[in-house]
């Protein structure tokens, strides 16, 4: 029963340190993306008209009377108020930002709609981490104590061959003291006795503890990787504005491609932002899926059409096969299988051949197949393709609108499938992936 207690106690000190983590990098995300958003904005106003922009000039939010708000945005600050749940809104939407030029007159801004639609954004965002946070810190601890639990059962073993053997007691109090000063996030958590007679059961705690300090790295990896990814598309929008700034009302050229520019890094920060919440959503079990018997062989053929009609720099091929039917979630399926199609057309040159085929595989299960005459991959990097942001060549990735994200999904879908994945690929020459359904087809 103590060691029962003292697990439990374990787990939850592991739960809590966790939760604290997350909870601070939440904060700092948040005070960051507000911080850029409204110092975004009000560089925005006053550089609009072609001033210069300077640390030095006098600016602050002031708030005014609803009638002093202007005449086009009367409209919304009334609809607005109907968001009585919303704190501070009311003062938000009365407020305005006041500056002044380089010719020291006072300027003013009215600043409501973009402050309450900012504060709508922000409240969104931590609405989606306060669940986050909630769900870790339910279901954390019995996370962690399944992962001691082989933990806990080596140390009834060893107790058990106390008992049997005669088992030197200051020994096991030893080991049982050493047990209790393992902190499994710690950068060196070891196991040590010194004594030989114990060196197999440090051997697989130390294995067990190098798996959860694993598991903890992806985790940091994973919120690191994303925290990168949204700040490149972020700097290269602010190189645009600057360039904008400073050349651009004159020069048509540098306009249109900034222009340019700007809303294609939008919408790759769009993408992202989407992949990610799919990706939260789906780890914490928010995500359902709607499971039926649906045809593979018409929901490929609905993804070939698809492509055919947006893409016309590839040959697309659809090959003939049964009309194999599973049970999933055919919205699911097809998502996956678009990833699947969009990355091949990614990597393979134009006017080459891109081939989509249904078929069982040697174990008689239902799958389907996207192959390409693309790039490759590398015979190293293949084991890597579904992890979150792997790129094997993370500049190419970049050039072709990739978030490192789509086949991590594609996996997370056929993985709630029971389903897996066979890759086949050689470089310079081409790509098969073909996906797997292990269930019996009708």
């Amino acid at each position: 029963m103590n060691e029962t207690k003292k697990m439990r106690s374990i787990a939850r000190n592991i739960n809590r340190s966790w939760v604290a983590g997350l909870f601070a990098a939440f904060l700092l995300f948040d005070i960051l993306a507000a911080g850029l958003t409204i110092g975004g904005w009000c560089y925005f106003q006053e550089t609009k008209t072609g001033a210069e922009f300077s640390l030095k000039t006098p600016r602050h939010f002031e708030t005014i009377d609803a009638d002093q708000i202007p005449e086009e945005h009367q409209g919304y600050a009334q609809r607005s108020k109907r968001w009585i749940l919303i704190p501070f809104q009311d003062t938000m939407i009365r407020a305005q930002y006041v500056y002044e030029d380089s010719s020291g007159k006072k300027q003013t801004v009215y600043a409501g709609k973009f402050l309450v639609f900012s504060w709508r954004c922000l409240a969104l965002i931590i609405l989606i981490q306060l669940l986050s946070l909630l769900s870790d810190m339910l279901t954390g601890s019995r996370k962690a104590r399944r992962q001691l639990a082989p933990l806990y059962e080596m140390t009834q073993k060893a107790k058990e061959l106390t008992d049997a053997a005669a088992f030197d007691e200051s020994k096991f109090h030893d080991l049982e003291d050493a047990i209790s000063q393992i902190s499994p996030t710690g950068p060196d958590a070891r196991l040590q006795t010194g004594d030989t007679e114990l060196e197999g059961l440090e051997q697989a705690v130390n294995s067990l503890l190098d798996r959860m300090r694993q598991s903890y790295q992806q985790q940091a990896r994973f919120v690191s990787d994303a925290s990168h990814e949204l700040r490149t598309p972020i700097a290269v929008i602010q190189g645009y504005a600057n360039m904008l700034d400073r050349w651009g009302k004159e020069d048509e050229k540098i306009l249109a491609e900034s222009i340019d520019a700007i809303k294609s890094e939008s919408d790759h920060m769009k993408k992202l932002v989407e992949q990610l919440l799919f990706l939260a959503r789906g780890d914490s079990g928010r995500t359902k899926l709607t499971m039926e018997e649906f045809s593979l062989r018409e929901t490929i053929k609905e993804v070939f059409d698809e492509s055919v009609m947006i893409d016309s720099d590839h040959h697309y091929h659809l090959k003939e096969s049964e009309d194999l039917k599973i049970t999933g979630d055919a919205a699911m399926v097809k998502q996956a299988a678009r990833i699947l199609v969009d990355n091949a057309a990614k990597y393979t040159p134009a006017g080459a051949d891109i081939v989509l085929q249904v078929k069982k595989n040697e174990k008689n299960h239902p799958c389907f197949v996207v192959q390409d005459e693309g790039i490759g991959i590398a015979a190293g990097d293949v084991s890597h393709v579904f992890e979150r942001f792997f790129r094997a060549d993370p500049a190419r990735g970049r050039d072709s609108g990739g978030t490192g994200l789509g086949l991590s999904i594609a996996k997370w879908i056929v993985d709630r499938h029971g389903g897996y994945f066979q890759v086949l690929s050689r470089e310079e020459i081409g790509t098969r992936i073909t996906v797997c359904f292990p269930q019996n087809p009708h």
